[in-house]
Protein backbone atom coordinates (compact mmCIF):
# COMPACT_ATOMS: atom_id res chain seq x y z
CA UNK A 1 0.00 0.00 0.00
CA UNK A 2 1.44 3.37 -1.03
CA UNK A 3 0.62 6.33 1.18
CA UNK A 4 0.57 9.74 -0.45
CA UNK A 5 0.50 12.96 1.48
CA UNK A 6 -2.58 14.91 0.47
CA UNK A 7 -2.56 18.48 1.63
CA UNK A 8 -5.50 20.85 1.64
CA UNK A 9 -3.85 22.86 -1.15
CA UNK A 10 -3.55 19.76 -3.34
CA UNK A 11 -7.20 18.88 -2.79
CA UNK A 12 -8.31 22.47 -3.49
CA UNK A 13 -6.24 22.49 -6.68
CA UNK A 14 -7.79 19.23 -7.84
CA UNK A 15 -11.30 20.53 -7.09
CA UNK A 16 -10.69 23.74 -9.06
CA UNK A 17 -9.35 21.74 -11.98
CA UNK A 18 -12.43 19.54 -11.91
CA UNK A 19 -14.68 22.64 -11.77
CA UNK A 20 -12.93 24.12 -14.80
CA UNK A 21 -13.30 20.88 -16.76
CA UNK A 22 -16.95 20.62 -15.74
CA UNK A 23 -17.52 24.21 -16.85
CA UNK A 24 -15.88 23.50 -20.20
CA UNK A 25 -17.96 20.36 -20.65
CA UNK A 26 -21.08 22.34 -19.77
CA UNK A 27 -20.39 24.73 -22.61
CA UNK A 28 -19.43 27.82 -20.62
CA UNK A 29 -17.41 30.44 -22.44
CA UNK A 30 -13.83 31.44 -21.61
CA UNK A 31 -14.88 34.51 -19.57
CA UNK A 32 -17.09 32.40 -17.29
CA UNK A 33 -14.30 29.88 -16.83
CA UNK A 34 -11.82 32.69 -16.10
CA UNK A 35 -14.03 33.67 -13.14
CA UNK A 36 -13.10 30.42 -11.43
CA UNK A 37 -9.97 31.30 -9.48
CA UNK A 38 -7.20 28.74 -9.40
CA UNK A 39 -5.61 28.27 -5.98
CA UNK A 40 -2.15 29.74 -5.54
CA UNK A 41 0.63 27.48 -4.40
CA UNK A 42 3.46 28.92 -2.36
CA UNK A 43 6.76 27.15 -3.00
CA UNK A 44 8.19 27.95 0.42
CA UNK A 45 5.04 26.60 2.09
CA UNK A 46 5.27 23.39 0.05
CA UNK A 47 8.93 22.94 1.03
CA UNK A 48 8.10 23.65 4.68
CA UNK A 49 5.31 21.04 4.61
CA UNK A 50 7.58 18.45 3.00
CA UNK A 51 10.32 19.00 5.58
CA UNK A 52 7.78 18.86 8.41
CA UNK A 53 6.35 15.58 7.08
CA UNK A 54 9.85 14.12 6.84
CA UNK A 55 10.57 15.25 10.39
CA UNK A 56 7.30 13.74 11.63
CA UNK A 57 8.23 10.40 10.05
CA UNK A 58 11.68 10.54 11.66
CA UNK A 59 10.19 11.29 15.10
CA UNK A 60 7.56 8.55 14.75
CA UNK A 61 10.21 6.05 13.70
CA UNK A 62 12.44 7.01 16.61
CA UNK A 63 9.58 6.74 19.10
CA UNK A 64 8.61 3.31 17.77
CA UNK A 65 12.23 2.13 18.03
CA UNK A 66 12.50 3.37 21.61
CA UNK A 67 9.21 1.66 22.50
CA UNK A 68 10.50 -1.59 20.97
CA UNK A 69 13.74 -1.29 22.94
CA UNK A 70 11.77 -0.81 26.17
CA UNK A 71 9.99 -4.09 25.47
CA UNK A 72 6.60 -2.63 24.63
CA UNK A 73 4.32 -4.56 22.29
CA UNK A 74 5.46 -3.02 19.00
CA UNK A 75 5.32 -5.43 16.05
CA UNK A 76 8.73 -5.76 14.44
CA UNK A 77 7.25 -5.43 10.96
CA UNK A 78 5.64 -2.08 11.87
CA UNK A 79 8.93 -0.86 13.29
CA UNK A 80 10.88 -1.85 10.18
CA UNK A 81 8.28 -0.24 7.89
CA UNK A 82 8.35 3.02 9.86
CA UNK A 83 12.13 3.08 9.77
CA UNK A 84 12.21 2.42 6.02
CA UNK A 85 9.57 5.08 5.33
CA UNK A 86 11.46 7.67 7.34
CA UNK A 87 14.73 6.73 5.66
CA UNK A 88 13.16 6.99 2.21
CA UNK A 89 11.54 10.33 3.05
CA UNK A 90 14.87 11.69 4.27
CA UNK A 91 16.73 10.49 1.17
CA UNK A 92 14.06 12.00 -1.08
CA UNK A 93 14.25 15.32 0.74
CA UNK A 94 18.03 15.27 0.48
CA UNK A 95 17.95 14.56 -3.27
CA UNK A 96 15.40 17.32 -3.90
CA UNK A 97 17.61 19.73 -1.94
CA UNK A 98 20.60 18.71 -4.03
CA UNK A 99 18.70 19.25 -7.29
CA UNK A 100 17.46 22.67 -6.16
CA UNK A 101 20.98 23.73 -5.17
CA UNK A 102 22.37 22.51 -8.48
CA UNK A 103 19.70 24.44 -10.40
CA UNK A 104 20.42 27.55 -8.33
CA UNK A 105 24.14 27.28 -9.05
CA UNK A 106 23.45 26.90 -12.78
CA UNK A 107 21.24 29.98 -12.78
CA UNK A 108 23.82 31.99 -10.86
CA UNK A 109 26.55 30.95 -13.33
CA UNK A 110 24.55 32.04 -16.39
CA UNK A 111 25.99 35.01 -18.24
CA UNK A 112 23.80 38.09 -18.07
Amino acid sequence: MIERATSAANIASMLKTMQIHAAQAGGLDEQSIAGIAAPKSDFSEMVRNAVNQTNDMQVESSQAAQAFERGEAVPLTDLVLKMQKSSLAFETTLQVRNKVLKAYEEVMNMPV
